[in-house]
């Protein structure tokens, strides 16, 4: 558990803020992360990367000469928003182009990817690496599906090593690929880990047991094992990641490697040294040269008992950079130059200029801004249930998410109302506080469902309740084109869909608006309780889609929840 906390839902800022103080030789804040402190020359490219909090030392701990410009940083365990990737590498730009590189989760790759879009509609060059070494988490042929783990620092610590030697947007790109690509990473979990605040952990080890697979979110492994001793668990590990060994000589690789052994959060570092002997042991017997290996926490997920072996297949160009000088808060290697501080001031993030609408689409608006009101009260009330919920097949952090975006949704709403604002921008502001203030996926496809339906709204005049209605429709309707889901899938579509198919045949068959949402409110409870019979085809539960067997997705609960509360406040 978390012992050293204030309110729980600002450990992470208060964190990240800590951090910063204690690190200032390296780092400066910015909205939504940190970027170096220290100049770096004009025309580099700038390695911006990120994820959830709860990591640490990923992501801001690498942020320094040699390896990132600048971290993007989410709330606990789940992906920063849009606006924050946005902020953070403007502020780190050089002129050379921005590469974004994050784990393939699907929340970091909503918001990673529409921030990628705006900034290349604005005029940057910008491209993105999705890390994806698990090798628990997908086939061998679908290697870039898979998440994100411990590879990370290998992959960040090459692709910096490169941008310092002066590769360009091209060829930093290029090789961060292929570090990714020759990275394979396994790991097995003692406990689970507990939220900040929370009064148990997201998911439990029988006592004498395992989990194999885990993920450093808080997913549970793919299956449980009879305790083992270190040589039986290097076993374990070194067959798994070495299954996927390219052949000698393929690709310039002649059987050196690197390895890291990572600490999730709770085993001790002479832990980690007896199983590094093990592992050192088996590939020495295997013909392998072990090249700068690394033992210890660098990829954490909160207070786990766990560990993980990552091991990357070097070529010369992978092992001149993974050798290559670096100095960041948590990573130091090599030789760096003394680097001066930047004397460029950090752009800070504007608040959203409201300005007054006309009366009518005012006096709308307050009727709204009822319903984001109604939405923040169901998603308090639930935020413990749904949690538990999520964390059956997932990373048990969507209570929090929930109660997070309608709660920055609620208060951009009131801050609306203040300025008198119409409906438009109104309902345009609380979905993008809802996405800045949830990240992860569902505040993605929130965000995006809110801003979406804004665009049916006015300013200038009130709309009827019939275009009222259509907004909603394609509102539902934007969750399957934005997160790419069907129904079936078990997410929060297959609340989304029936939902908007029952509230557009209501509402065409002359019902009003409130007895429309009410019934496909309905609908939608109806179709969220049935998904407990799918088994989980997308998202961070397809791991481990058997075990939600019998529970209904969460996502899609918890969107029938809040359509019911609306439903109420109309």
């Amino acid at each position: 558990m978390t012992f050293i906390y204030n309110d729980p839902k600002q450990f992470p800022a208060e964190a990240l803020a800590g951090f910063i103080a204690a690190n200032e030789r390296y780092v400066e804040a910015v909205h939504g992360g940190v970027v170096r402190s220290t100049t770096s020359p004009e025309g580099e490219v700038a390695l911006v990367i990120g994820g959830g909090s709860g990591h640490y030392p990923a992501f801001p701990g690498w942020v320094g000469p040699g390896m990132a410009h600048g971290c993007v940083c989410g709330n606990v365990f789940a992906s920063p928003s849009q606006s924050q990737v946005t902020a953070v590498s403007q502020a780190a730009d050089n002129g050379g182009g921005v590469l974004l590189m994050y784990g393939n989760y699907a929340g970091d790759v909503l918001h990673f990817g529409k921030a990628a879009s705006i900034m290349r509609a604005d005029g940057l060059d910008v491209r993105e690496v999705q890390i994806s070494d698990d090798v628990a988490s997908g086939t061998p042929e679908k290697h870039r599906e898979r998440r994100g783990i411990a590879g990370d620092l290998f992959v960040v610590k090459v692709t910096g090593g490169a941008i310092a030697a002066g590769y360009n947007l091209d060829e930093a790109e290029r090789i961060g690929w292929h570090a990714n690509d020759s990275t394979r990473t396994l790991g097995v979990a003692f406990t689970g880990c507990t939220l900040p605040g929370a009064d148990e952990p997201l998911f439990t080890v029988p006592d004498g047991k395992f989990a194999l697979g885990l993920g450093i979110h808080g997913e549970p492994g793919i299956s449980e094992h009879e305790h083992a001793t270190a040589d039986e668990l290097a076993a374990l590990l070194v067959d798994g990641v070495l299954a996927e060994e390219p052949e000698r000589g393929e690709g310039g690789y002649n059987g050196r490697v690197t390895v890291i052994v990572n600490g999730l959060g709770g085993v001790k570092y002479e832990e980690m040294f007896v199983l590094y002997h093990a592992v050192s042991t088996l590939l020495a017997e295997r013909g392998l040269e072990v090249v700068a290996p690394v033992v210890g926490e660098q990829v954490t997920s909160l207070d786990m008992a766990g560990v993980s072996l990552t091991v990357a297949f070097l070529d010369e160009e992978l092992e001149k950079f993974w050798l290559a000088g670096a100095d960041t808060p948590a990573f130091r290697t090599g030789n760096v130059e003394n680097q001066q501080r930047r004397e460029r001031p950090v752009a800070e993030a504007h608040a959203v200029e409201l300005s007054a609408g006309a009366p009518e689409s005012a006096a709308q608006a307050e009727r709204i801004a009822t319903v984001f009101t109604a939405f923040a009260d169901a998603a308090i009330s639930a935020e413990a249930d749904l949690g538990k919920l999520d964390s059956i097949a997932g990373d048990g952090d969507h209570g929090q998410g929930m109660t997070l975006g309608s709660v920055a949704a609620r208060d951009a709403v009131r801050r609306a109302l203040t300025a008198k604002a119409g409906a438009a921008s109104l309902v345009d502001a609380a979905g993008k506080a809802w996405s800045e203030g949830a990240g992860g996926t569902s505040g993605a496809l929130w965000g995006d469902a809110i801003c979406q339906a804004a665009t049916h709204l006015d300013d200038g005049a009130a709309v009827s309740a019939e275009t009222l209605g259509a907004a909603v429709v394609d509102a539902a309707r934007n969750v399957a084109r934005d997160g790419g889901a069907v129904v079936g899938d078990k997410t929060m579509v297959d609340a989304t869909e029936p939902f908007a198919d029952a509230l557009e045949k209501e509402l065409a068959g002359g019902a009003g608006l409130k007895e429309a949402w009410t019934r496909a409110a309905e609908v939608a409870r109806e179709a969220a309780e049935a998904t407990a019979e799918l088994a989980a085809r997308k998202g961070r539960a397809k791991t481990h889609g058997d075990a939600s067997l019998g529970h209904p997705d969460p996502g899609a609960v918890s969107f029938a929840l809040l359509m019911a509360a609306a439903a109420k406040a109309l």
